[in-house]
């Protein structure tokens, strides 16, 4: 039987709901503003964060997200990845996941590339 999993992904700044499942900050420098009591976080895998070079080109500029995507696949093939992304597919394969971010715009953030990779897409 294939595995299933559901992946969602939230701005860090909602209010967490009891249908989020296991909360998963995936950025890599903690969000301003944000006790970690409101996080109501299981983990913060920070480590599967894009690189500093990275996420300094893209500056979340819609235009870009497509090679920022593409780039960022491929940094997570490497082994300063590769740890945390093994936790996050564990984490996936325990049922519901959110995957939350500080980005204003969480369509175009690297956790909605990671709902990609997990949902194999």
């Amino acid at each position: 039987m294939a595995e299933t999993h559901q992946v969602q992904v939230r701005r860090i700044y909602d209010d967490p709901v009891n249908s989020d499942g296991t909360r998963i900050l995936v950025d890599r420098i903690w969000p301003r503003g944000i006790s970690k009591d409101k996080a109501d976080l299981d983990d913060w895998l920070k480590d599967l964060a894009p690189s500093s070079d990275l996420r300094k080109w893209y500056s979340h500029d819609p235009d870009k997200f497509e090679e920022f995507s593409r780039r960022y696949r491929e940094e997570l093939k490497d082994d300063d990845h590769a740890e945390a992304l093994r936790a996050l597919k564990d984490y996936a394969k325990k049922g519901k996941l959110t995957l939350l971010t500080a980005s204003k715009r969480d369509d175009i953030s690297d956790a909605t590339v990671l709902k990609k990779v997990l949902d194999k897409k």
